[in-house]
């Protein structure tokens, strides 16, 4: 059996047996290497994907395994930074798992201009960076500085820029590093006396592209070293994209010629984005991670996350590593506690169920006094279901405290209640619209109390 049959089988019995969202997740990004003897090797994306799966999903697959035709079977996972050599000697086969020391795999090839969600925050940015990539070192765009907060886009966009140059041009020489990096490789020069070898590596790029360049203040070497290496690349017509946290010359702690320079190509800025923005990024990002959220839920979520598109990714992860850890559906109530926890006291739980009682009385026209009453007039009656509706979609309340607060009544009643409104929703436009109204209201009033 190859180790493609072999991860197919087991990756199979694990869809069987884990929630959709886990395996787009967690299992979908994962490619069978090779299979060593009585080890298959998987490669997964990075360092953070080895560690949750090894921490959270290792039992399944070991279940799976004592359950199949090789029970004996080990897993050993590589991230795609690995490169793995297999070579046949005979029967035998061996591998070799070493650092890969070309550049080109620090470039994340997820980041791309097609996957970058441009907006009016982000859009003359995009358009420089896409510039560059098209003809490097060539326009008068060099350097170019892409600057702003983080989370914002800007590693997105010089990994979009390194991706686009080495799909049109292969052979080209494409650097890219964080300032940490870059500092790191000169202090290790110094302490091995490989200076030389050093400035190399980094003067014979045929693009150059520097992250967060703000972690250079204070280093006066590392200032100087990086002057000389900016000086030759500008001067033989090589490209040079860094970011930063702040426009250029607001950096303290830089050396003036190190700014001067930095002045002469263009430096363009990433706002935080807007709410339509922020909409438009949390659909794309539930899509690619597999989850299915309704529309009212994701403006809640963009209501109240809305710092960075960091942020708001990392409250999709955070909702589906819940769901799959808790084996919950996802649901307003896992959403709302999800979005409680990343922006804490920005937001409440202080809604009661006499508050969503109140307003549905007052978009309804029908006495509150009715609402939790016993009439079962129909306007009374869906007014009654929409507030039961609310309380246990918007606040979580329980079913049987719902009941108690509406005249006593059975948890099954509630439950009937919110089916109800559930099917009303499908097929009438009018409940659809009171529905929705009232929980973008009363969601994004939670902030607020």
């Amino acid at each position: 059996m190859t180790h493609e049959t072999l991860w197919s089988v087991i990756y199979n019995e694990l869809a069987e047996n884990l929630p959709t969202h886990a395996i787009n997740t967690w299992f979908e990004p994962i490619s069978p290497v090779a299979l060593i003897d009585n080890e298959l090797v998987l490669e997964v994306p990075n360092q953070f994907f080895f560690e949750w799966i090894e921490s959270h999903y290792k039992q399944n697959m070991n279940v799976v395994v004592s359950k199949s035709e090789t029970p004996n079977l080990k897993f050993r996972f590589i991230v795609s930074a690995e490169k793995i050599e297999v070579s046949d000697h005979g029967e035998n086969k061996t591998i070799q798992t070493k650092p890969n020391r070309h550049l080109r795999p620090l470039i994340n090839k997820n980041y791309s201009f097609e996957t970058f969600i441009e907006g009016s925050n982000n859009q003359f940015a995009k358009s420089a960076a896409e510039s560059v990539a098209s003809d490097p070192g060539n326009s008068a765009f060099n350097p170019l500085i892409i600057y702003g907060g983080v989370g914002l886009g800007k590693t997105h966009l010089i990994h979009a820029i390194g991706n686009r140059i080495l799909s049109e041009t292969p052979s080209a020489k494409v650097v890219l590093v964080t300032s940490e990096k870059f500092t790191l490789d000169f202090v290790n020069g110094l302490r091995k006396n490989k200076t030389i070898e050093f400035a190399k590596q980094y003067r014979s790029a045929d693009v150059l592209l520097i992250d967060d360049i703000q972690f250079f203040r204070g280093k006066e070497q590392t200032q100087e070293q990086f002057f000389h290496t900016f000086n030759e690349l500008h001067q033989s017509g090589r490209q040079v994209v860094m970011t930063a946290d702040r426009y250029p010359a607001e950096m303290k702690g830089l050396q003036d010629r190190l700014l001067s320079r930095f002045q002469s190509g263009l430096s363009v800025d990433v706002q935080p984005p807007d709410f339509e923005m922020r909409v438009a990024i949390l659909m794309e990002k539930a899509e690619q991670n597999g989850v299915s959220l309704p529309y009212d839920t994701i403006e809640f979520i963009a209501t109240h996350v809305k710092s960075n598109v960091r942020d708001i990714e990392g409250t999709i992860i955070r909702i589906l590593a819940r769901s799959s850890l808790m084996n919950q559906e996802i649901d307003f109530t896992l959403v709302r506690e999800v979005v409680k926890e990343r922006v804490g006291k920005n937001i409440s739980s202080d809604l009661t169920v006499e508050d969503v009682v109140r307003r549905v009385s007052e978009i309804s026209k029908v006495p509150e006094r009715d609402i939790v009453g016993k009439s079962r007039r129909m306007e009374i009656a869906e007014a009654r279901q929409i507030s039961m509706y609310l309380c246990r979609h918007i606040i979580g309340t329980s079913l049987n405290s719902i009941g108690v607060y509406f005249g006593g009544r059975d948890h099954t009643t509630v439950m009937h209640a919110v089916k109800t409104i559930d099917e009303k929703q499908q097929k009438d436009n009018r409940i659809e619209k009171i529905v929705t109204t009232l929980k973008r209201e009363l969601s994004f009033n939670l902030a607020q109390l």
